[in-house]
Order: structure tokens, then C-alpha cells, then sequence
């Protein structure tokens, strides 16, 4: 049962960065540059967390082919979840439902953060399956990245008219996807072999590198043009993730 807890507590991180992020969007000014500059930053930490833990960990302890397929699993998931996000979307932009087609947008960003913040979880179950020291690691990461992604979110609310009171419940249902993601895995993976567990992490890996690349760069490209400052916090993410996982001496 200890154990248990202590897989949840660590699903809470996350969950609670991106609700600090929401609250931060209620005192901060969502500028384009403010949104582009937290999402390099959040980008570099998840890449970091990509090429630093999950795959060295995955690699040294299954074969190669069953990384790789577990890799390439969790970026066809992605691609698949966005497919369907992407259908969902709103065609019609125009003055006849612009109010209606941004909320539905920011709806959207909702369900897309809800789906990252679950894919967290998968990760820090599948984490706490092979050590909880390197799911304390992972969950400290994703702390870092998440504040940004709640800060967007709730901005995007906050921009559509939504009440403060309504923002501050959205914010807090953050938590829910991420506690059923990480108790949902170590469940299902605890009792597995150790190739399967290395499996999971890798096909984590395969839905953060798209995230990350193909949902953050791409946002934050969108928000306002690149400037150095941009590409400093971006290798800054990456770095700040790697001293914490050397910290721990992962």
C-alpha cells in the first residue's frame, strides 16, 4: 500500500504544475513572447527528459528492437490522438462563430494538456515499475515542463471569457488524468517482466518527443518570431533537466 501512495504522490507533481501554471495565468499577462519563451523552456526539459532518462534507461535494460518498437508504438499513439484532435477542431473561423470556435479551441488545448498530463503519469508508472528514484526524477521534470502548458491553457480560457472560479476548477482537474494514468500503469506493469517495463518507458518517450517537437515548437513558433532569448531557454531547459537527474545521480 506504501508504495502505492507514493506513486500517486508523485503523479501529483505534474498535476500541480500546471495548476501553478493556471494560477500564474491569473496574475501574468499572457504575452506572445512570455507564452514562446515558457515553451522552448518547457520543450528543452522534455527532450532532456526524452534523451537523458527514459532512453538511456530503456536501452540498458532490453533489447534494442523492443526499445525501438516501443519507441515507434508511442509516437504512432500520438500521431493517431492528434488525427483525432485535428478532426475535432473547428473548420468554419469565421466572424459567424469566432467567439464559439475559441472556446472550442481552448477546449481543445484542454483535452490535448489533459491527454499530456495522462501521458505523464503513464511515464511515472512506468517509472516507479523499475525504481522509485528514477520516478522522483521524471516527476520532477514534468513539474517543470507542466507549469508552462497550465499557464497556456488557462490563458486561453481566461482570453474566451470564462469566470475565474471556472478557470481555478479546470486547473484543478489537471490532477485527475495524471493519478489514473501513474496507478493505471504500475498496476498493469508491477508484475510484468523487466523488458516489458523497459517497453513502457520507451513508448513514453515516443509520445513526449512528439509533444514536444511537433505541439510545443510548433506553438511557440506560432506565439511570436524566434529570438535569441528563445533558443537560450530552450538549451536552458535542457540543461536544468540534466542537472537535476545528475543531482540525484541517475
Amino acid at each position: 500500500m506504501e508504495s502505492h501512495l507514493t506513486v500517486l504522490a508523485l503523479a501529483l507533481m505534474p498535476a500541480l504544475g500546471n495548476f501553478a501554471g493556471g494560477l500564474l495565468a491569473e496574475v501574468v499577462p499572457a504575452t506572445p513572447r512570455l507564452l514562446s519563451g515558457a515553451l522552448h523552456l518547457a520543450a528543452g526539459i522534455i527532450l532532456a527528459v526524452v534523451a537523458v532518462e527514459l532512453m538511456p534507461e530503456a536501452l540498458a535494460g532490453a533489447p534494442p528492437w523492443i526499445v525501438l518498437l516501443g519507441l515507434c508504438l508511442g509516437g504512432g499513439f500520438y500521431i493517431l490522438l492528434e488525427t483525432v484532435i485535428d478532426r475535432l477542431q473547428p473548420r468554419d473561423g469565421g466572424a459567424e462563430g469566432g467567439a464559439e470556435g475559441s472556446m472550442a479551441g481552448a477546449w481543445l488545448i484542454y483535452a490535448a494538456v489533459s491527454f499530456d498530463l495522462f501521458s505523464d503519469g503513464l511515464m511515472i508508472g512506468a517509472g516507479s515499475s523499475v525504481s522509485l528514484e528514477l520516478a522522483l526524477v521524471l516527476a520532477l521534470g514534468q513539474v517543470m515542463a507542466d507549469v508552462p502548458e497550465g499557464f497556456a491553457t488557462i490563458a486561453n480560457f481566461k482570453n474566451g471569457g470564462q469566470p475565474r472560479r471556472r478557470r481555478l476548477l479546470l486547473a484543478a482537474g489537471f490532477v485527475v488524468p495524471c493519478l489514473i494514468g501513474a496507478a493505471g500503469t504500475y498496476v498493469l506493469l508491477r508484475d510484468l517482466s523487466d523488458t516489458m517495463k523497459y517497453a513502457a518507458l520507451a513508448f513514453t518517450a515516443g509520445i513526449l518527443l512528439l509533444a514536444a517537437i511537433e505541439e510545443m515548437m510548433k506553438e511557440a513558433h506560432e506565439s511570436a518570431d524566434d529570438t535569441h532569448l528563445s533558443s537560450a531557454l530552450f538549451i536552458g531547459g535542457f540543461a536544468l533537466f540534466t542537472f537535476v537527474a545528475t543531482f540525484f545521480d541517475r
